[in-house]
């Protein structure tokens, strides 16, 4: 299974990554967790050269790093029989390089081929909850740059979800702003699990 989760900076990604590989874990199941852009040489060129490399050329960059992503690591994952949960997949791209002034009738043409996740996680919180939580890590690079650009963010997550949804991939929305990350996680864990096994008794007759 292929579960992707995208959202605004400060929203929790990667901590409600590492505690679905780990929940996910406990339950038995196999689970690679992986990002993008990716740690491969493509990857790590366009995660840290924002500064560099902007709009067409960056948007190209990363979908580049997306297909040999998944031609080099989440397929053969997934065909050994493990969960695959990547933190940032397309959701991102069509945020990102919108917000990089790229068009998007030209995001969509570079990603069309990527394969569809299995379920696509689009984790939200208010603007001022973002970017508060980026002034207290720090900023990664040019996009995060206050409220206002998470404001931003926030409205093209919400149009991103629109468009993959009229792509065919299955959504789920999760708030973050208030549950703990434990909670959110074993809440999406409970989700996946239902996917792969069915529901639970006890779950199909609430």
């Amino acid at each position: 299974m292929f579960v992707t989760l995208d959202g605004p900076a400060g929203v929790g990604k990667t901590t409600t990554t590492r505690l679905l590989r780990k929940f996910l874990a406990q339950r038995g199941y196999r689970v690679h967790a992986t990002t993008e852009p990716s740690h491969g040489a493509l990857g790590e060129t366009a995660r840290h050269n924002t500064e560099i490399y902007r709009g067409y050329t960056l948007a190209c960059l990363v979908a580049a790093d997306r297909y040999h992503h998944l031609e080099t690591e989440v397929r053969p994952y997934l065909e050994s029989g493990h969960i695959v949960v990547c933190d940032r997949y397309v959701a991102s791209s069509f945020v990102l390089q919108r917000m990089d002034e790229v068009p998007l009738p030209f995001i969509e043409a570079i990603n069309a081929a990527a394969d569809r996740p299995d379920l696509s996680i689009i984790l939200q919180a208010p603007p001022a909850v973002t970017a508060k939580r980026v002034a207290a890590r720090g900023a990664h690079d040019r996009f995060h740059s206050g409220e206002d650009s998470s404001r931003q963010e926030s409205k093209l997550y919400e149009e991103a979800a629109r468009r993959l949804t009229w792509w065919r991939h299955p959504i789920v929305a999760v708030d973050t702003s208030e549950a703990s990350p434990v909670d959110i996680a074993t809440y999406l864990t409970g989700r996946i699990a239902d996917l792969i096994d069915g529901p639970t008794q006890e779950a199909a007759t609430a």
